[in-house]
């Protein structure tokens, strides 16, 4: 499920993108307490949630220099 692309992001609209967010961030606490030390799902997760919070923060920086 984490493997997330940022040409998919761009497709989701603001409501999936927080929807898919907080299941990420869900989905990182449930694999943290079963593996109990970094592994490559969880750099993974990790990865999906920097790509989707970069994109939220790119968006809003634009729309900021449009005003």
């Amino acid at each position: 499920m984490a493997v997330l692309k940022f040409k998919e992001i761009e497709k989701m609209d603001k409501k999936t993108l927080d929807g898919k967010l907080k299941d990420l961030k869900m989905e990182l606490i449930k694999a943290n307490v079963s593996a109990h030390k970094t592994n490559a799902r969880t750099k993974e997760i990790k990865r999906a949630i920097a790509r989707i919070l970069t994109f939220t923060n790119q968006k809003k920086s634009s729309d900021v220099k449009k005003k």
